[in-house]
């Protein structure tokens, strides 16, 4: 590999999700909703915590860059997959194929430190409610967000430095609807196993990191909440399982994909799209239908909008 990318192939054919005509019809239309609505709802989501002051607040500041990284989420492969449903050949080129495994490492890299964040802003409002203010500054608050997007990148680039320098010459399809880092790998000309293992590992430490420091967060919270009064603990309970739920959806896909490959393809696909459709999707949900704020704030939305007409 010392002579750099000796690549001969221009790009790579994508076998997708269906493979007959009726199927990629119907999948088109579900996953074009899908998409419309996840775009939508983050959007949504980004846009009251922006102009409403009463969300102007740590936890809804996180929140709100959690929405903006699931539009980049579910950007970055979706509608390249949804063009597809509609194509005889599903193709991508080499540099294309590059740049999702970058984006999607990427933005996946930082989604998985912002929760870690959103985690500890809870364990400062529920562990030590007095210093709250103290500890979560304006700028501590933006520190933690670069964070998050320095350890992405950092992430995305240390995974890119390797691929981009395997050689490929011969096979070209890869049984997914997007490029990945294990599928890709695998079309190298060379033995690719041990590259193969060392990658899921810079992957693998990176989820399972993020995922113990919030089971340490997550424990510290249910061991004060059990101490605290009923209205407090209830209130704290509830934004603690929607903050969990979503831990749960995300990194559990990772894992079985990155962490501990199962190698089965139909299984691989199906956390592919959870990942990576399915994600993005449910988080404005959880957050928005069990918070009673953000549904004030809705509606506060929805009554200026309409007064301004």
């Amino acid at each position: 590999m010392g002579g750099g990318n000796q690549s001969t192939v221009s790009e790579f054919v994508l076998l997708g999700l269906g493979h007959t005509w009726s199927m990629q019809v119907l999948l088109f239309m579900i996953f074009l909703i899908l998409y419309l609505i996840t775009v939508s709802g983050n959007v949504v989501i980004v846009t009251l915590i922006i102009t409403d002051p009463h969300l102007h607040s740590p936890m809804y500041f996180f929140l709100a860059n959690l929405s903006f990284i699931d539009l980049w989420l579910s950007s970055v492969t979706t509608p390249k997959m949804i063009a597809d449903f509609l194509k005889d050949s599903k193709t991508i080129s080499f540099a294309g194929c590059m740049c999702q495994i970058l984006f999607v490492h990427f933005v996946g890299g930082g989604e998985m430190v912002i929760l870690v964040v959103m985690a500890y802003d809870r364990y400062v409002a529920i562990c030590k409610p007095l210093h709250y203010s103290t500890i979560m500054s304006l700028s501590k608050c933006f520190g933690l967000v670069l964070t998050s997007w320095t350890a992405g990148f950092v992430h995305a680039m240390s995974q890119m430095a390797v691929i981009v320098q395997l050689p490929f010459c011969g096979p070209r399809e890869i049984d997914s609807f997007f490029c990945d880092i294990p599928l890709v790998i695998k079309l190298a000309c060379m033995d690719s196993s041990d590259l193969g293992i060392l990658m899921n590992a810079d992957s693998g430490i990176v989820a399972v990191t993020c995922f113990m420091l919030l089971l340490i967060s997550y424990t510290y919270i249910l061991l004060t909440v059990r101490q605290s009064s009923k209205t407090g603990a209830s209130k704290a309970l509830s934004t603690w399982s929607a903050h969990f739920t979503v831990v749960v959806i995300f990194f559990v896909p990772c894992m079985f994909i990155y962490v501990w490959p199962l190698n089965i393809t139909w299984l691989d696909k199906f956390l592919a799209v959870f990942y990576s459709v399915f994600t993005p999707l449910l988080n404005p949900a959880i957050y928005t239908l069990r918070n009673k704020e953000m549904k004030s704030a809705m509606k506060r939305f929805r009554s200026y909008y309409m007064d301004s007409k």
